[in-house]
């Protein structure tokens, strides 16, 4: 969306009196206090992520407003974003950062969601990256081993079916490898202890919990990573995520088993929660009826923020290694994390009710 310039505001002032003049008098945020809604408990990942923006977001505003974070959690996210549907006023006063657990449900039709992605217009989109891997006591040591997988049972800890590690669930579907999804864990963690300990032998983490917590269980040789989920370019073609290079693709891993791209309903599917859960994981957004000049200042802030210097420095762990998507580039990849064929939802949704009992 184009900056409005000073020039064209007091030509829509002059065109219509009173809304342009209102979203004109509120593009300068000064002695204002902005909510920064999570729809998380405090100290989680979007929670971390929001406070980090949120005095880079009050800096590059007009005014330099107050920002704060309110975590309104529970539900998975859905109440959190349900209630800024519904309550969130179109006057700058609250943005939203929903997440893939916000996404998916949304996506996948779930009955409880009163909230339309549609209805919102993104400032920033945050990507971040996953990896699936699996314990060395499955008898490989290399990446490129993956085809001896076929015929073994691969023991999966998971939080559920329906939110990120449908990504992974797809994923192993598609590469025809045998897998049993033992359900409950409370958090990835949990799920990578399990594997720890050898009551599992598979589980995926985002890049943050990968360099931290899983890179010296590979360093030890007791993990070998299978593929990373990858990253969208600007044609939407999947490349190799920048945090971990040396790791292939899905796409990749399936050519090596299959000899050919993966296509058709399924892998659409796959691509569709992939972008969700990863690539467009954590946007900030705003309702899409807020006047244009606050949606503008706003968008802007959001651009300027991320090439500040400080924030460059210190995106460490964070933001990691992806490029921030603001304008035209959050819009795209916005759009494609919050959308999916109603083909292709019907095919998810009838695979994860015949294989794993989900009721929508």
């Amino acid at each position: 969306m184009p900056i409005l310039s000073r020039r064209a505001l007091l030509g829509a002032a002059a065109i219509g009196a009173t809304a342009p003049l209102t979203a004109q008098a509120q593009a300068n945020f000064a002695g204002r206090t902005i909510e920064f809604v999570i729809p998380f408990a405090e100290a989680g990942g979007s929670d971390v992520w929001a406070r980090f923006l949120s005095p880079f977001l009050a800096r590059h505003l007009p005014g330099q407003p107050t920002v704060i974070v309110r975590n309104v959690p529970g539900g998975g996210s859905i109440i959190g974003a349900n209630d800024f549907a519904q309550r969130a006023r179109p006057d700058g006063s609250a943005i939203f950062g929903p997440s893939a657990s916000t996404h998916l449900p949304f996506l996948l039709g779930d009955r409880r969601v009163r909230y339309d992605y549609a209805k919102w217009t993104p400032l920033i989109v945050s990507p971040t990256g996953g990896v699936l891997y699996v314990s060395s006591r499955l008898g490989i040591s290399r990446t490129d081993q993956v085809a001896e997988l076929r015929g073994k049972e691969l023991v999966f800890p998971s939080q559920g079916a329906t939110g990120l590690d449908i990504v992974a669930i797809l994923a192993l579907h598609l590469l025809g490898l045998n897998a049993r999804y033992v359900f409950g864990m409370r958090g990835r963690g949990d799920a990578r202890l399990a594997v720890e300990r050898g009551d599992a032998n598979a589980d995926h983490q985002t890049t943050p919990a990968w360099n931290t917590q899983v890179m010296p269980m590979v360093r030890a040789g007791a993990a070998v990573p299978l593929f990373s989920y990858g990253v969208p370019d600007a044609q939407g073609n999947v490349q190799r995520d920048p945090s971990f290079p040396e790791i292939p693709t899905f796409e990749e891993v399936y050519r090596t088993l299959h000899g050919r791209a993966p296509d058709g309903l399924p892998y659409q599917a796959y691509r569709a929660c992939s972008v969700a859960a990863f690539a467009g994981q954590k946007p900030a957004v705003i309702p899409s009826d807020t006047p244009a000049p606050i949606i503008a200042a706003f968008r802007k802030a959001f651009e300027d923020a991320v090439k500040d210097p400080e924030l460059i420095a210190r995106r460490g762990d964070i933001l990691g290694d992806y490029p921030q998507a603001v304008g035209a580039e959050a819009d795209a990849l916005y759009r494609t994390a919050t959308t999916i064929s109603p083909e292709a939802r019907e095919w998810v949704r009838n695979f994860l009710t015949q294989n794993h009992n989900v009721r929508f």
